[in-house]
């Protein structure tokens, strides 16, 4: 049994205008062939995919096409598109018989002129296999669910968790294609689309509303052998598209009927919760600079939501930076930001410089939201390049030049690429940085708080502006379907322009 092993991935925010191009993705790795399995045996969705063909007992050859991965931005470019465009079309015709299609993507990625990337994808895939090898397509659980996606594949399965379990995935997913092949069952799929949009703050699944969805899927898998497959799919909330909104997806061995009743109830009870799923535990700025200063115990976590590097933001706010100077808090302060000028420009002043630099810092890539300010600082470390780390994707990411920039209480990591912005500890360690010995850290992020979990002693959530932010109803929304909830008064989701 031969099964290809496709896995490209970036998660799209339309209000982040800085297009997301292919030397991003080679920021994180783009791999193909044999070395997609040598590199990442032991990460992530290609893990969890050996795990899965190991236990079967089967004899399954898994054939490595190609892997390009990028944290969350702006939309990808056409180069980028269509250079993973044909890679994964030239690597499937070129790879000889297969018997299946292991499809990772992430959902919601959009491209330059093209709305729904990823469906697109998976509609090349299809092709290129002459449309009769069983394909499971595996998606973030924030993906965009659209009907082409449905068409050209045989199952769809999504991360469980928020936090995501990237094994745990490509595990599911390759047990359930495996059986699919294997045992020649005929996958019945049956969606709908939910006309709903919300922010990130109710995403984790171990609590809120959140946990009830996602528990009623697991409980469906778990009461019925028939189903193979029930996922919920909480939209990124920051993708402005055409075809935008929830949705439910049910997979069963071959009961159309039991898989239409299941997804129409998953889309009641996220209906029915839709107001809790808008609460905002995030509090104003300086409130929230104020109570982590006064903790009397370290490290806080501070969610600067609206600039959230995992969710797509440009990662260059000086919002919490201008307030943590302007209120002279006590510290010390981590703070990252992602800026190509500010990190050449420091690096160039040297390392250990005893001269204080002054210069303008961020600001300056979604002026729509942030804008520079000037500070004085010292730098005290210069590193960067391809550094090692502790990562849920990977071991390695690039940071381009980088600077460890001392501006009185707050310690900031300047990189000129994207990297992890500071959200894994050991982009502070690989540059001489203990995060341990912070009173606080700000996190971009509005969820992955999970890798300070050891150090940690509170979390804060700001309320910040920006193309993550927690204010949906402000963003400057143009494409999205309507109406739809909360941006519009609807009391059926039935009723969505989009609903299936």
């Amino acid at each position: 049994m031969r099964i290809a092993f496709i896995h490209v991935a970036q998660e799209t925010n339309d209000f982040n205008p800085v297009p997301t191009t292919l030397a991003d993705f080679e920021g994180y790795g783009v791999l193909e062939g044999d070395a997609i399995i040598e590199t990442l045996k032991n990460h992530g969705q290609v893990a969890g995919h050996l795990k899965a063909v190991a236990e079967s007992g089967l004899d399954v050859e898994t054939v490595p096409i190609i892997r390009g991965f990028s944290v969350a931005g702006g939309r990808i470019t056409k180069e980028a598109f269509d250079f993973f465009a044909n890679k994964m079309r030239d690597g499937l015709k070129n790879a000889g018989k297969l018997d299946g299609v292991a499809l990772h993507l992430h959902g919601a990625c959009a491209a330059e002129g093209v709305d729904d990337a990823d469906a697109e994808f998976t509609r090349i895939c299809r092709e290129a296999t002459g449309g009769t090898v069983p394909t499971v397509l595996m998606l973030d659980h924030h993906a965009n669910i659209t009907a082409k996606m449905v068409d050209n594949c045989d199952a769809i399965m999504g991360h469980r968790t928020q936090p995501h379990d990237h094994i745990d995935t490509g595990y599911v997913g390759a047990k359930l294609l495996l059986k699919i092949v294997s045992e020649k069952i005929k996958p019945a799929m049956a969606w709908r689309k939910i006309p709903l949009v919300s922010h990130q703050e109710q995403f984790l699944t171990s609590k809120g509303p959140m946990k009830i969805w996602f528990d009623r899927a697991r409980a469906m898998e778990a009461e019925n052998p028939h189903v193979l497959q029930a996922s919920n799919y909480p939209m990124q909330p920051w993708l402005d598209v055409s075809e935008g909104g929830w949705a439910a997806v049910v997979v069963t061995d071959g009961d159309r009927a039991l898989a239409e009743k299941l997804a129409e109830e998953l889309a009641d009870l996220a209906w029915s919760m839709r107001a809790d799923f808008q609460l905002i535990d995030a509090v104003g700025v300086d409130e929230a600079i104020k109570a982590a200063d006064a903790e009397p115990k370290g490290v806080v976590v501070i969610s600067d939501t609206g600039d959230t590097v995992f969710g797509g933001s440009t990662g260059d706010s000086t919002i919490l930076l201008e307030a943590m100077l302007r209120l002279g808090i006590k510290g010390p302060a981590l703070l990252p930001m992602i800026s190509r000028t500010t990190a050449e420009t420091l690096y160039a002043a040297g390392e250990g410089t005893t001269l204080t630099v002054t210069l303008p810092v961020g600001g300056t890539l979604a002026p729509e939201f942030f804008t520079p300010i000037e500070v004085t600082g010292t730098v005290r470390k210069i590193g960067g390049g391809v550094v090692p780390l502790k990562y849920m994707h990977q071991s390695e990411v690039d940071f381009g030049k980088a600077v460890i920039f001392e501006v009185g209480p707050v310690t900031m990591l300047i990189t000129e690429k994207r990297g992890v912005a500071g959200n894994v500890p050991d982009a502070y360690r690989v540059m001489g940085v203990e995060p341990a010995g912070y009173k606080m850290a700000v996190l971009k992020t509005a969820s992955n708080f999970q890798f300070y979990d050891d150090i940690s002693s509170r979390l804060i959530r700001a309320n910040t502006r920006g193309p993550g932010q927690s204010q949906v109803l402000t963003l400057p929304w143009k494409r999205l379907p309507r109406p739809i909830y909360p941006l519009d008064p609807i009391d059926d989701w039935h009723k969505g322009p989009l609903s299936t």
